[in-house]
């Protein structure tokens, strides 16, 4: 059910300022009220869905400031990943299968599967790390990462190989060790996609979008 209902925030079915409380959700999915609360509870945790003190769960839709502060996190804690792993020159085999699917998605111009692959990818460089604790911070960043891609379809704005041909350089400068190279393609890669996000989100909003990688103060 969680899995169901998160695809359908992502994919736009359930739309930005849409509200979920645990009743639609029981109605919809014939479950208890208690296990739609705990659905609803983890979506929240991720940044699904946000709901202040006493009010309903509503699909949040990030503004260029929140896209800016998320994707300064992101690079945070993903910079380090790829500096462990490439210091050690391992690639995770996580994050290889998930390139091929990213392939795979590209090819096929399947925009859903390379949004979960591409999410996959980044998830299987951070917990190739081993480390349990960023792990988790790169979880909850992830949550809203996804979010942004679904809403925005950021990927259909480039082309669909782009994505992926900066994901083979950020794992081949892994495989040959050196830190440095991984940590400068996977800030390209996360200034692009950056980019992309912001260009979306001013399009909609009638403005002309200038790209900028300032991070927040």
């Amino acid at each position: 059910m969680y899995e169901s209902v998160r695809k359908r925030i992502v994919n736009g079915e359930i739309a930005p300022g849409e509200k979920l409380t645990e009743v639609r959700i029981a109605s919809e999915y014939n479950v208890a009220r208690p296990t739609a609360k705990a659905c609803l509870e983890r979506l929240t945790a991720l940044g699904l869905l946000r709901r202040s003190v006493h009010k309903t769960a509503v699909v949040p839709k990030l503004d260029e400031d929140e896209i800016r502060d998320l994707y300064f996190s992101r690079e945070t804690v993903e910079r380090a990943a790829v500096a462990a792993l490439a210091r050690r020159g391992v690639v995770p085999p996580a994050a290889v299968r998930a390139q091929a699917a990213m392939k795979a998605a590209a090819t096929d111009m399947a925009f859903e599967n390379q949004v979960e692959a591409d999410i996959a990818f980044h998830a299987a460089l951070v917990t190739g790390v081993g480390s349990r604790r960023l792990a988790r911070m790169h979880e909850v960043i992830l949550g809203e990462i996804h979010l942004t891609m679904g809403q925005f379809q950021a990927h259909r704005t480039t082309h669909p190989m782009n994505v992926a041909r900066e994901h083979d350089d950020i794992l081949k400068a892994i495989e040959d060790a050196d830190p440095e190279a991984a940590q400068q393609c996977l800030t390209h890669h996360l200034d692009q996609a950056q980019d992309r996000l912001i260009g979306q989100l001013r399009r909609e909003g009638g403005a002309v979008a200038e790209p900028s990688r300032e991070a927040p103060a």
